[in-house]
C-alpha cells in the first residue's frame, strides 16, 4: 500500500505550503510511466482529503533508446507498480526513462 504513503507525502507537502490555512484545491501531476497509475493517486487524495477538490495533470514519458530515438515511448501495459514500453523506432523493450516517471505536487489553492 504504498499508494498511502506518496499520498500522505503529497498531503504533507500541500499543508506545509498551505501554513495553515485550509486546503481547497491540490494539484499533482503524475508521469506516464510512475510506479502509481493517476486514477488510484486520485480515490487515494480523494479519501484521504474530504471536501478538497483533486486534481490530477498527467505528463508524457520521454525516454532515450540506444537506437538513437529520444521521445515517447509505446505504453504496452500500465499497472499498479509496474510499466512495461519500448522504443517506437526499434521495438526495443524499456529504454531509459528520461522524464515522464515521476508524481509531484503541483499547485495548492487556499480560500482567501
Amino acid at each position: 500500500m504504498h499508494e498511502q504513503a506518496i499520498a500522505q507525502d503529497i498531503i504533507a507537502q500541500a499543508v506545509a505550503a498551505a501554513g495553515g490555512r485550509p486546503l481547497k484545491r491540490v494539484t499533482v501531476e503524475v508521469g506516464e510511466v510512475a510506479h502509481l497509475p493517476a486514477s488510484e493517486l486520485r480515490g487515494v487524495l480523494a479519501a484521504l482529503l474530504p471536501g478538497v477538490e483533486v486534481v490530477i495533470e498527467g505528463k508524457d514519458a520521454r525516454v532515450s533508446c540506444a537506437c538513437g530515438f529520444e521521445g515517447r515511448p509505446v505504453l504496452l501495459e500500465k499497472g499498479h507498480d509496474h510499466n512495461v514500453f519500448k522504443c517506437p523506432a526499434c521495438g526495443a523493450m524499456m529504454p531509459r526513462v528520461l522524464d515522464g516517471n515521476d508524481i509531484v505536487l503541483v499547485s495548492i489553492h487556499v480560500p482567501n
